[in-house]
């Protein structure tokens, strides 16, 4: 098969489209045809500094297509479905094998190209808001990173649970786009302190639920930001900085929450999270939700697609196309 890989970490131009050993099919795994790769912020940083567990590297969590091969304890797929499946490497190529257990039939009315872009931001966004931000009605939620995969689908969940929806993007035009997707407030990370702007916006109280992907100084803005008995759950580090040394001092007299969350262990532990990502791709199917795609490349030029995620232009998913 083709795919994109590397040989080494580092910026985009390591890059190298070559042919690559199909991969190997388990008993439990379903082996998909790939006809769209949604991009994860994961995959660039993978990209950037990861470890590179077999050589050539094939990155890449997310991507969907046709299944035309199952293994023999796969119960719940047939070739010809359509699916959808993420993994710890090996979207950018035409074939993908990925347990049973991290793979989703596509519904019918669902293009596969959006499917592509429905387990990771919206599990991710789910579990941050709800089973580890406790989110309810009539509560404050801050989304940093508002313009991205997580962002765009944190802002309409949070906006569907009765929350009030803040959401940080570095220009005035991405946060009037996310208005239409249940925005009530952007802050312009780019000209304003994003903590100040959060408390004037909330007469000073703070906010209730932050789901920072940015992590950093970001990060130690977000627990200054945190209203009392606020949660913030961290689950990137898309600003490619860590701080020095995490100040929590403030978060015990305030009862605050700092939570990590990693999608990946809990589809591998729990059914919960298969079955709430399996709901995601019915109600995008129905309409009562939306993916964005900003574009689409070449998986042979898998090298300029992640540039441009890089170049913070991209307003939703890029998307790589074999």
């Amino acid at each position: 098969m083709k795919a994109a890989v590397y040989y080494e970490t580092g910026s985009p131009d390591v890059f190298r489209y070559e042919d690559v050993p199909d991969p190997l099919v388990g008993g439990t795994d379903l082996l998909v045809r790939v006809e769209a790769v949604s991009i994860e912020g994961g995959d660039t940083l993978n990209r950037l500094g990861g470890d590179l567990n077999r050589m050539p590297h094939v990155v890449g969590y997310q991507c969907a297509g046709t299944v035309v091969e199952v293994g023999p304890q796969v119960t719940g797929f047939a070739v010809g479905d359509r699916a959808v499946t993420v993994g710890i490497d090996g979207s950018h190529a035409e074939l993908r094998a990925a347990p049973e257990a991290f793979a989703w039939k596509i519904p019918d009315g669902l293009a596969t190209d959006q499917a592509a872009c429905v387990p990771v931001p919206f599990g991710t966004a789910d579990d941050c808001l709800f089973e580890f931000g406790h989110l309810v009605a009539g509560e404050t939620a801050l989304i940093h990173a508002g313009a991205g995969g997580v962002g765009i689908a944190a802002i309409q969940l949070a906006k569907r649970a009765g929350a009030r929806v803040f959401a940080t993007a570095s220009s005035d035009d991405k946060l009037e786009r996310l208005t239409e997707l249940g925005l009530d407030e952007g802050i312009n990370y780019v000209a304003h302190d994003f903590v100040a702007e959060a408390r004037r916006l909330t007469d000073g109280r703070g906010i209730d639920v932050i789901v920072d992907s940015v992590g950093g100084a970001t990060l130690q803005g977000s627990i200054t930001a945190l209203a009392y008995r606020g949660r913030c759950v961290t689950v990137g580090d898309a600003g490619r900085t860590t701080a020095e040394k995490l100040d929590v001092s403030s978060m015990r007299p305030n009862n605050q929450t700092l939570s990590g969350f990693f999608l990946g262990a809990e589809l591998l532990l729990f059914p919960r999270a298969h079955a709430m990502i399996a709901g995601h791709l019915e109600a995008i199917a129905r309409g009562d939700l939306r993916v964005i795609i900003d574009r689409a490349f070449p998986l042979s030029e898998a090298a300029a697609a992640h540039a441009y995620i890089e170049s913070r232009q991209a307003f939703g998913r890029v998307l790589l196309i074999p």
